[in-house]
């Protein structure tokens, strides 16, 4: 037990070494200094359409309806060529929220809706790709995967001005 002492002041030192070091390896996996951190961050193709929720209401459906198997991709995604938002202004909290066929149709799916919002914030590749265009997990309602590569992400939210 002579050895405890000694062995506590080691980690300590080893402790505050890593503490100190860990920003500057952090700035070195990611540089600050880029004009799209976005594109740094996701390396993908990040777009953005604004649209109605009543005009894409089938799709949105569609896309909530197959929420479940989605949920499963969504955590095994690392690269996407293209993350396309679209902004269904007229479904955003400040307009009411989705009509009504789309509200129903999350109210049905609203555990793995849920999930699904959870999966996208522990995804850092999506989660960066909506922060950047300042969607919360919350107003994600649906994604669809158009083909391998590509992500549509459905938020009832309006796009930032």
């Amino acid at each position: 037990m002579a050895n405890a002492p000694r062995l506590a002041r080691w980690s300590s030192v080893v402790a505050v070494t890593l503490f100190t070091a860990a920003p500057h390896a952090a700035s070195a996996a990611q540089p600050l200094n880029n004009d799209r951190p976005d594109a740094a961050i996701v390396d993908s193709d990040i777009r953005q359409e604004e649209t109605l929720a009543r005009t894409e209401a089938g799709k949105v459906i569609t896309a909530i309806d197959r929420t479940r198997e989605n949920i499963g991709t969504v955590r095994k995604t690392t690269k996407l060529d293209t993350v396309d938002i679209v902004f269904l202004t007229d479904a955003a909290r400040s307009e009411g929220g989705p009509p009504p066929a789309i509200e129903n149709k999350v109210k049905q799916h609203q555990d793995d809706v849920a999930e699904l919002r959870q999966e996208i914030e522990a995804n850092a590749l999506l989660f960066n790709a909506i922060d950047s265009r300042r969607v919360m997990a919350e107003d994600v309602l649906a994604v669809e995967f158009d083909n391998p590569g590509k992500i549509v992400i459905y938020a009832a939210a309006k796009p930032p001005k």
